[in-house]
């Protein structure tokens, strides 16, 4: 083995992580620093995609009305609204407001 390499072969257990995980737990999102991470980009959008199972991705027919309104909306806003909104709030900003 080499400087700097780990060995995976599952012969060295007795090395346990030193994370503190209840104080992981415990953190806030606005804990969080991410100074170290450079702002996403317009060019990472455009090659970005998205993959989810197809399990965890249910798609109705009325979701998929408000799939052009979510397009039209600049790629930082419509990411947070699909992280941040249930399926019913989603209904609600873009279509039974409408009606």
């Amino acid at each position: 083995m080499q400087l700097g390499q780990i060995d995976m072969s599952g012969k060295d257990l007795s090395n346990t992580s030193r994370t503190n995980w209840a104080a992981l737990e415990a953190m806030e999102d606005e804990g969080i620093d991410y100074s170290d991470i450079p702002p996403l980009t317009e060019e990472f959008f455009e090659k970005a995609t998205l993959s989810i199972p197809a399990l965890q991705a249910p798609l109705d027919d009325t979701l998929s009305d408000i799939i052009p309104q979510l397009l039209e909306l600049p790629p930082e806003e419509f990411t947070r609204l699909l992280l941040q909104l249930s399926r019913e709030e989603l209904l609600d900003k873009f279509i039974r407001r409408l009606n």
